[in-house]
């Protein structure tokens, strides 16, 4: 008898998984850290703020909005009207002039398209701060252009200066309708013209058209860049102070502040975050009415290119206008910057120029100081928004587990809130030793201004590095998880480069914003932590205009680069 022999079939490998990231309860050991750190440093310090806002003397009392809402001292009352009405006459302008710049840079080909297409985002170089100085130094009582208009027709006064509300109007839509226009050219870019037609060869008028068929599409843009215009103008803290409107919520917030009337700081800060959080309800109950998706497959739109010779011209000559009006703001800093301090007063431009400032910059260490104070705060805020960001956008977007629509809540909510109420949040909350600031009082130490700018600029980037994970295809992931690959190190060689164009735009408008902030460093900055923002407004008010104006390019020339480098990023990304 022959004896054969069996071979074993080859052992299956076994797959590198650990049964704990295996387990159901493994997704909450990695949101758990979100949520604490959300909890410490945005749901905790606004819950303070209240407290503080219903407790006169260590009683529980509502006095304070007694008084906010009382008849009889209407000053809070003015200053709740004039941010809410300032507010929505922002959104309304900056979205008439962004979508209008959309709709005629992206549907039509005139001689001066192509420059416009590149200036029309250099509102975006100009930090808050600056951007109202540049405006003053032009179009103020005694501005440049005024000024010269004065003389040059023997006037006794000035013909016309930016001041009050509508001044206050002029600087947002200029510094603000670019989020408009970025929104909505990109939703211009994907509407299909096919539908227009075929509502034209049906009867329907220009007029019906653009009310039933493009404006419902632009929907969820519109609503978006208006929740962003609505809260930045609410925030606004400079344009009214400069153009002499006292009775602003933020104005009010830190006059109470500095006249040491805490609570009802706390209490106006709680009143302003109630309607920051109740316009960004109603704006997201208006765009989900509806389902704005657009179901056909026709092609993008052409730009039609205008032909008669008028047109042509008329289209020229305001681009030209449309040139000068987009770089005079950026002009007029560098030719202040050049000018000697102290030497400007009547006359229409300095007189005398140095580069003196721009050798300071870098040479005098006290001139240097702010520079490096916002580079160092804002670099290690924007390594917290990078971890946690990171961290948030992956759990909203690849994992399942109870919470997640609160999550995506406390993350949006500081972007709810204007930066003066974050400020406030802080100081209310870590006065004082607390376990989330490990038994240390936070106010009027280095990492104060670090954790306002990680709390303001979280959302973006979240948002950033969301975006950019929902257009990624699940599976490979899923791939190398299978192949044995364990969840840390699949998110590392595969989730983590494949997103890193999001991520990378995201960390760049964070350090970028961080350098520029000016809201909140103005309540929380000390003598030895004073960033770029505060040392600008305070070289402004010493009539350092020279000093003041060189720091402000020195800023628009980093957003400038970081922009540069963002749609460089984003643009490979896309390119791939």
């Amino acid at each position: 008898m022959m004896l054969t022999k069996i071979s074993k079939a080859p052992k299956t490998p076994k797959l590198r998984t650990s049964s704990f990231t295996q387990s159901p309860y493994f997704v909450y050991v990695l949101v758990a850290p979100l949520f604490l750190v959300l909890l410490a440093y945005v749901v905790y310090p606004l819950f303070q703020t209240f407290i503080q806002s219903i407790q006169v003397e260590d009683k529980f009392s509502v006095a304070n909005y007694s008084r906010f809402f009382s008849l009889e001292h209407t000053s809070n009352l003015e200053a709740l009207w004039t941010s809410i009405y300032i507010s929505v006459l922002s959104v309304i302008t900056c979205a008439i002039v962004g979508v209008a710049m959309a709709f005629l840079l992206e549907r039509y080909e005139f001689p001066g398209r192509k420059i416009l297409a590149v200036l029309v985002l250099v509102p975006m170089a100009l930090p808050p701060l600056v951007g109202v100085l540049s405006f003053t130094f032009l179009y103020g009582e005694s501005g440049i252009i005024p000024r010269a208009l004065k003389e040059l027709l023997h006037l006794d006064q000035v013909p016309f200066s930016l001041k009050g509300i509508w001044g206050v109007l002029v600087v947002h839509t200029f510094t603000m309708y670019t989020y408009f226009y970025m929104t909505a050219s990109s939703a211009i870019r994907s509407l299909d013209p096919s539908l227009e037609e075929a509502a034209a060869s049906l009867g329907a008028g220009r007029l019906y058209i653009w009310r039933r068929i493009i404006l419902p599409m632009l929907t969820p843009a519109l609503v978006a860049s208006s929740l962003l215009v609505f809260m930045i103008a609410m925030a606004s803290y400079t344009a009214p102070l400069i153009f002499g409107i006292e009775r602003t919520m933020t104005m009010q917030i830190y006059l109470s502040r500095t006249n040491g009337n805490l609570d009802m700081a706390a209490a106006q800060s709680t009143i302003l975050s109630v309607v920051s959080i109740l316009f960004l309800l109603v704006m997201r109950w208006y765009q989900g009415r509806r389902n704005y998706q657009n179901m056909s497959k026709g092609i993008s739109v052409h730009r039609t290119e205008v032909k008669s010779a008028v047109g042509k011209y008329v289209a020229m000559i305001l681009s030209i206008i449309g040139v000068i009006v987009l770089l005079l703001p950026i002009f007029v800093l560098v030719l202040i910057s050049l000018s000697t301090d102290g030497t400007w007063t009547t006359q229409i431009l300095p007189p005398e120029y140095t580069l003196e400032h721009y050798v300071k910059l870098f040479t005098d260490s006290k001139t240097w100081r702010p520079i490096a104070n916002s580079f160092q705060m804002s670099f290690v805020a924007t390594i917290g928004n990078v971890i946690f960001g990171v961290a948030a956008a992956y759990a909203m977007i690849r994992l399942k587990f109870k919470g997640k629509t609160l999550l995506d809540v406390l993350i949006m909510l500081p972007w709810a809130l204007p930066g003066t109420v974050v400020a406030v949040n802080l100081i209310a909350a870590f006065s004082e030793p607390t376990i989330f600031s490990f038994n240390q009082v936070l106010i009027g130490s280095f990492w104060i201004l670090p954790l306002a700018y990680f709390v303001r600029h979280l959302p973006l980037v979240f948002r950033s590095t969301s975006a950019t994970l929902v257009q990624m295809d699940a599976s490979v992931e899923e791939a190398a998880r299978n192949l044995g690959a364990s969840w840390w190190y699949s998110f590392r060689r595969v989730v983590f480069p494949m997103a890193l164009s999001g991520i990378l735009a995201g960390t760049l408008l964070a350090f970028v914003q961080g350098i520029g902030e000016f809201v909140s460093s103005i309540l929380l900055f000390t003598a030895k932590s004073t960033p770029l923002s505060v040392e600008i407004f305070q070289r402004m008010y010493s009539f350092e205009f020279g000093t003041a104006c060189a720091y402000g390019v020195l800023q628009i020339t980093l957003i400038i680069i970081v922009l540069f480098i963002s749609r460089k990023i984003t643009g490979d990304s896309t390119a791939v």
